[in-house]
């Protein structure tokens, strides 16, 4: 069985958002599963020292925004830019976690409703009752979701999951690692599909 290809991503990075509307049928053809990781981007930028892109000098900021809109073009996904942006979306992120021990077969459809709600209708994803929302919209009981955000354990998996991102050498999101290979960025999807067809280059 192959390895699965690893999707680190934050909730808040609209890059993250239009490679997880590909990744998944990507991974399909060539037999491939995907698991989604959320990291957080604010631990990570602090480690390396660097910022949102929005939150860079003014012509990257604009840049960037308008980047954003055209990708998502280009790649034949909605997009709304969110009226508060970045985001923290750490209760969102325990949940992926929570939904990956408990529920698996939900991971990956909450993963998406939730870069949906954010990315495309303009919802507050760092608020819990929306998340909640979210989840009972899937049929995931919402109250126990995020009780289980609580978790000591699921807290600690984040935190983990953060700091193992940041010691291997990521430093942005998405990071997609592939039979330990990592390609940064949506716009890595290319070579992605050729390494997955015909192996390392």
């Amino acid at each position: 069985m192959p390895n699965p290809i690893e999707f680190l991503f934050d909730f808040s990075s609209p890059y993250s958002f239009l490679a997880s509307e590909q990744i998944e049928p990507l991974a399909a053809r060539h037999g491939r599963t995907v698991v989604f990781q959320p990291i957080l981007l604010g631990a990570v930028f602090k480690a390396s020292g660097s910022a949102p892109l929005t939150e860079q000098y003014g012509p990257k900021a604009g840049y960037s925004v308008h980047d954003f809109e055209r990708s998502a073009r280009f790649a034949g996904v909605r997009y709304r830019h969110p009226s508060k942006f970045p985001i923290g979306a750490v209760t969102a992120s325990r949940a992926v976690l929570w939904l990956r021990q408990h529920r698996p077969d939900q991971a990956s459809p909450f993963v998406r409703a939730v870069f949906r709600a954010f990315f495309q209708d303009d919802r507050d994803i760092s608020d819990a009752s929306v998340v909640a929302e979210i989840a009972q919209s899937l049929g995931i009981d919402g109250p126990a979701l995020i009780e289980g955000t609580q978790e000591a354990a699921i807290k600690d998996a984040l935190r983990k999951a953060v700091e193992d991102a940041i010691a291997s050498g990521v430093f942005g999101a998405p990071t997609i690692i592939v039979d330990g290979e990592m390609f940064w960025g949506n716009d890595r999807l290319p070579q992605i599909e050729r390494w997955l067809a015909s192996g390392p280059f």
